[in-house]
């Protein structure tokens, strides 16, 4: 059975960190683009980043210089570390991976309700809570 597992979320104070965890089983990771996307409450769902087969990073500039991406193959996982969380950083934040690197990049790139977000597979999510 395909899954994408996600944990790390929680509640956090403006400026902390947390480190999401992406852990696939059922198939391999490595040849797959991986992505990380969130939705806060009454929002759509927007692209935070995402991580390609041959390991190209992409960050939403709402996030950039804050979050890194990353993956441990040999685990079958990919990470998102995030810096300097903001308020508006509170959201539940969703796993997806797809064969097709350029179906991720372009909505964690350019954030537009049209954009399609029919990847091969989706996590059910983590939530995370910025809060003083």
């Amino acid at each position: 059975q395909v899954q994408l597992v996600e944990s790390g979320g929680g509640t956090v104070q403006p400026g902390g960190s947390l480190r999401l965890s992406c852990v696939a089983s059922g198939f391999t990771m490595d040849s797959y683009t991986v992505g990380w996307f969130r939705q806060a409450p009454e929002k759509g769902r927007e692209g935070v980043s995402c991580i390609t087969s041959d390991d190209r990073t992409y960050y939403a500039d709402s996030v950039k210089g804050r979050f890194t991406i990353s993956r441990d193959n040999a685990k079958n996982t990919v990470y998102l570390e995030m810096n300097s969380l903001k308020f508006d950083d509170s959201a539940v934040y969703y796993c997806t991976a797809d064969r097709l690197d350029y179906r991720l990049i372009h909505p964690v790139l350019i954030h537009n309700d049209k954009n399609s977000l029919d990847f091969d597979y989706w996590g059910k999510g983590t939530p995370v809570t910025v809060s003083s």
